[in-house]
C-alpha cells in the first residue's frame, strides 16, 4: 500500500503531536513569553537568547522542514522581517525537526534573512504549548505574548504585518 503525500503529511503531524511532551493549551496571549535560549541552526557557535530582544517587537515562529504551510510563510514572514526590521521589528524561527540536516535541506530551498534556531528536544514548544505547525507567536516590546497565530495562508500576510505595524507604532 502506497501513502499520497497528504497522508504522509498528516501522519507526520500526528507524530509530531504525539512526540511533544503534553500541555493542556496554548501560553495564553497577555502572559509574558516563556524563556527560549537555543542555538543557532545556521551560525555555529551562536546562541540567542528572547529576552535579550525586549524593546522590539518579535515574531516567534514555530516550524518544521515536514510542514507544508511553513514554505507557505517562510518567503512571506522573510518579506516582512525584511521591510520591518530596521524599524524594531525581529523574528525568531525554531526549528522542532529530529535531524539538523533536514531543517537545513528546507533553508536551503527557502532561505531567510532572520535567526534559525533548533530544538529538536522540544522543550520550548512544549513551553509555549504548540499544538499544530506553524504556530507564530507575536510578542510585544515588553515581552508578552499578543497574538498567536496557527496555521498561515498567503492570505495571512496582511493580517500579521497590520498587527506588527500597530505594535511598531504603539
Amino acid at each position: 500500500m502506497q501513502l499520497s503525500p497528504k497522508s504522509i503529511y498528516w501522519l507526520a503531524c500526528l507524530a509530531f503531536a504525539l512526540a511533544m511532551p503534553a500541555r493542556a493549551e496554548t501560553i495564553p496571549v497577555g502572559q509574558p513569553a516563556p524563556t527560549v535560549v537555543l542555538p543557532s541552526l545556521t551560525e555555529e557557535g551562536r546562541t540567542y537568547d528572547l529576552a535579550q530582544l525586549r524593546g522590539q517587537v518579535v515574531y516567534v515562529d514555530f516550524w518544521a522542514s515536514w510542514c507544508g504551510p511553513c514554505r507557505v510563510s517562510f518567503p512571506i514572514i522573510d518579506d516582512i522581517y525584511n521591510e520591518l526590521n530596521g524599524r524594531g521589528f525581529q523574528v525568531l524561527a525554531i526549528n522542532v525537526d529530529e535531524y539538523p540536516e533536514d531543517a537545513m535541506q528546507f533553508l536551503k530551498e527557502l532561505p531567510v534573512s532572520y535567526p534559525v534556531v533548533r530544538d529538536a528536544e522540544g522543550g520550548t514548544p512544549a513551553a509555549f504549548g504548540i499544538l499544530g505547525m506553524p504556530t507564530g507567536f507575536l510578542i510585544d516590546q515588553q515581552g508578552t505574548v499578543v497574538k498567536i497565530h496557527q496555521g498561515f495562508r498567503k492570505s495571512d500576510a496582511d493580517w500579521l504585518r497590520a498587527e506588527i505595524l500597530k505594535l511598531l507604532e504603539s
